[in-house]
């Protein structure tokens, strides 16, 4: 897999990508992670990749110019091409693991205003928000996804069914709440029941610690 990021901040989007395991992910050929400065796509001397809105507006609008030549540069026969934007369709665990199996992507970040409405029309494929708020730009969006998806793509966790047992993967429920050692800790002491060895009950005791951990903190699922 390749994702390409183009952002006018490659340094924000690259950070968190560049250590634990999108890090391994990337130095086992997993995938390949680029991040691109948009303003390397302008052509004149002051490098400008903003505008004011037609019709009138607060803020500044990301050009089409630069935005076209970069997609249109980069881009393969087989590529899809995201939009981070607080406008988009909220991006969910399902999407990540369609994602994972695309041969190539590339992420367009949003700043300021957004983008100008032609580049949607004509260039992008997924419109996607990671919430219902608003950051300062979208290469942090952008990472966000790109570890959501990475982690996904077979080889990248030491054990392939950890992202098949974790929160999400039912789309309708939390995971449960999990313990590690010691067994008491500050008069805490684990379950007794996960310390038995009895499989089929402890399997239970998960299936019905995650639908109250779901009821307490996100009954939206449920509904």
């Amino acid at each position: 897999m390749r994702i390409d990021i183009l952002t006018l901040f490659p340094e924000i989007a690259l950070a968190p990508l560049s250590e634990s395991i999108i890090k391994r992910a990337r130095e086992k050929d997993l995938v390949e992670i680029h991040a691109h400065n948009l303003r390397d796509w302008t052509t004149d001397k002051h490098r400008k990749t903003d505008d004011y809105l037609c019709g009138g507006g607060q803020g500044m609008l990301l050009k089409p110019d630069p935005i076209f030549a970069a997609i249109e540069e980069l881009r393969s026969d087989n590529c899809q091409v995201i939009l981070m934007t607080p406008q988009g369709k909220q991006f969910k665990q399902a999407i990540a693991q369609q994602l994972s199996t695309a041969p190539h992507l590339i992420i367009l970040c949003g700043h300021y205003e957004g983008v100008d409405h032609r580049v949607i029309e004509q260039l992008v494929d997924i419109e996607l928000s990671i919430g219902d708020y608003v950051l300062t730009n979208g290469a942090i969006a952008a990472a966000v996804v790109t570890d959501a998806i990475v982690r996904l793509i077979p080889g990248a966790l030491g054990d392939q069914r950890s992202h098949q047992e974790e929160s999400f993967t039912d789309p309708n429920m939390l995971e449960a709440p999990a313990y590690t050692k010691p067994n008491t800790f500050r008069d805490m002491k684990v379950p007794d029941l996960l310390l038995s060895g009895n499989h089929k009950k402890i399997d239970a005791w998960k299936k019905e610690k995650a639908l109250e951990r779901t009821r307490q903190n996100r009954p939206d699922l449920l509904q």
